[in-house]
């Protein structure tokens, strides 16, 4: 046993010393071409802060005012728009081609489930307790189980984009929803809270 161990041993170093039969080759890289020195990718850089100071003024984009819908037509979502911008301190530009931003506004009805959750009771109870405690001394439930209901509501959504006037590309957007029911006085005022509300996170801090 102990010749055949040390045979073993003598084979495996023998095996070792042998010469690799692999070789490492390899091949240099190809040359950059002429323009690489000359080409910038912007993609490998992130984008600078956008500095929302400079926007000071709008136009409507694409030269129109927003559509209009059965729920509020155009002069009424326009006005609500521009009372809301100027709060912000963006002003209309008169010349739309020079204008810092473009703004689009639409509007769109959206159903929504909505619960509610009543208590409901049962049981009745009519009586005196001892000792002057009254515990029954009534007519109706002395106990109570949820009941949740779900029903649909019609809701209108307004969103806002703005665009760069000059780039054209998305600056910011935002949307807020409200009731779409009530009167016309009701609807002009849940109009102006929306676009209040879809704009209050503008200028980006």
């Amino acid at each position: 046993m102990r010749r055949l161990s040390l045979s073993a041993v003598c084979l495996t170093l023998a095996a070792c010393q042998s010469p690799n039969p692999y070789v490492a080759s390899s091949r240099p890289l190809p040359p950059a071409p002429a323009q690489a020195a000359q080409t910038f990718d912007a993609s490998a850089y992130p984008a600078p802060p956008r500095d929302y100071a400079r926007y000071r003024n709008w136009a409507w984009a694409n030269g129109q005012l927003p559509a209009g819908t059965s729920w509020a037509d155009s002069a009424q979502i326009a006005e609500a728009v521009s009372n809301a911008l100027d709060q912000r301190g963006l002003r209309p530009q008169r010349s739309g081609d020079n204008a810092d931003l473009r703004v689009g506004t639409s509007l769109r009805m959206e159903t929504r489930l909505q619960q509610t959750r009543d208590d409901v009771g049962y049981g009745a109870g009519y009586g005196r307790g001892y000792g002057g405690y009254d515990r029954y001394d009534r007519y109706g439930g002395y106990g109570s189980y949820p009941v949740v209901r779900t029903y649909q509501i019609q809701v209108m959504v307004v969103r806002i984009d703005l665009f760069d006037g000059k780039s054209g590309q998305p600056v910011w957007s935002a949307s807020a929803e409200t009731s779409s029911q009530g009167s016309l006085s009701d609807r002009n005022e849940a109009l102006r809270n929306a676009v209040q509300k879809a704009l209050t996170a503008y200028p980006p801090s």
